[in-house]
């Protein structure tokens, strides 16, 4: 019998230690985007848990809604990523 296993890991360990699955990511019928769920998202595609376009297919988001996600956290934090921070951190 043979198992096919991908080669996408099924667990990452965050740098402050936490391990990450993709149980813990959002939902693939997510619409509400809270600061959270964007946060777990852009976490798993910066430790290797998906890949970028594996993101972009999974949640239907845009290439440009994912970059400013990344950018926002890199450059001010997870904070960013609130809705009511946006003119805040521009």
């Amino acid at each position: 019998m043979y198992i096919r296993r991908d080669k996408v890991p099924q667990s990452v360990t965050l740098p402050d230690g936490r391990v990450m699955t993709r149980a813990d990511l959002p939902s693939p019928r997510t619409r509400r985007w809270v600061a959270s769920r964007k946060a777990a998202v852009v976490i798993a595609v910066e430790a290797g848990l998906v890949t970028e376009e594996e993101a972009l297919e999974i949640w239907a988001l845009s290439e440009e809604e994912l970059t400013s996600w990344k950018q926002a956290v890199s450059l001010h934090g997870i904070a960013a990523l609130k809705a009511t921070a946006v003119q805040k951190y521009r």
